[in-house]
């Protein structure tokens, strides 16, 4: 079962690295809001039947608290979403993967800004690499910051709140219904703005591609296998699984968009990664990591 988890795992972190190619596709042609309450619409309704079978099963009301709390995860997760697409309109699928992946490293700052945890020296140094690797990858060497590869970072520091939210708040409730409310909010919000602020986008094969494959494998069919495979794997362990998204997403650049690195900023993504393996490396060694801070809303 084990075996099966970690390869599930895996798995996972493939289809979350090239559905930045997906995002990149759609970005090319502006869109933002719509597309991103079209698929988290659909994937809420991906998710909707488990959340059903799981409310049965665990007989259990939704509160008030349980309303409250999905809605500002599902706020949470609107703003993170849409900087993350704002931010890959002007950047490589690459860039977007592995500076996305600095929540891993900025929830140790959040916890420590907002609920005085001490992070332990690892996460320090963890912290120190990645930002330097995000600096190479974003500007080559040079001081230039992207627009696109600093929307991407405003989006990991709300992926980053995000996690925090579930870890803190939405593990008391019954995980599956819950993770529809927040997709239904965050889904209506980027719909009910994407109304407003763009123009409707053309419906041609490409759009509805990138829709279905993150709707329904990114963010429905993968939420609902990380459940059932955190369940058979140590937390850390599945950390370091689906932090290879972010190499997926460079492969995935690559061969599919054509997209080049120079050496630095190879060096760059390097850097992170190693930051964000870093990160996990204490809790590889106690065990004691919380597997809902795992949990990250696409």
């Amino acid at each position: 079962m084990r075996l099966k988890a970690d390869i599930t795992l895996f798995f996972i972190a493939v289809i979350w690295g090239s559905s930045f190619v997906a995002q990149r596709v759609v970005g090319q042609v502006g869109s933002v809001y719509i597309f991103n309450g079209a698929r988290y619409l659909l994937a809420a309704l991906v998710v909707l039947p488990f959340a059903v079978r799981s409310f049965r099963v665990s007989n259990e009301g939704m509160s008030k608290k349980q309303l409250k709390w999905m809605g500002i995860a599902g706020v949470v997760l609107f703003v993170g979403s849409a900087f993350q697409q704002s931010g890959i309109v002007y950047t490589t699928a690459g860039n977007a993967g592995f500076i996305s992946g600095l929540y891993v490293v900025l929830i140790p700052i959040l916890l420590f800004i907002l609920w005085g945890e001490k992070p332990h020296w690892i996460f320090v140094a963890a912290i120190f690499m990645a930002m330097i690797g995000a600096f190479l990858l974003s500007t080559g060497g040079r001081f230039i910051i992207h627009f696109g590869d600093l929307l991407e970072f405003f989006g990991a520091m709300f992926w980053a709140v995000h996690v925090v939210v579930l870890g803190k708040y939405a593990s008391r409730y019954e995980a599956v219904s819950f993770s529809v409310g927040q997709l239904v909010v965050c889904g209506v919000l980027n719909l009910g703005v994407g109304l407003v602020v763009e123009p409707l986008p053309v419906l041609n094969s490409s759009f509805l591609f990138a829709v279905g494959y993150t709707a329904f494998l990114a963010l429905g069919l993968c939420y609902t296998l990380q459940i059932w495979a955190q369940k058979h794997t140590p937390p850390a362990d599945a950390a370091l699984l689906l932090s290879l998204e972010s190499v997926f997403a460079v492969l995935s650049g690559w061969l599919f968009l054509n997209e080049r690195l120079t050496i630095i900023q190879l060096w760059g993504a390097v850097l992170i990664f190693a930051g964000v393996v870093l990160s996990q490396f204490k809790e590889w060694t106690s065990g004691t990591i919380d597997s809902d801070h795992l949990v990250e809303g696409r």
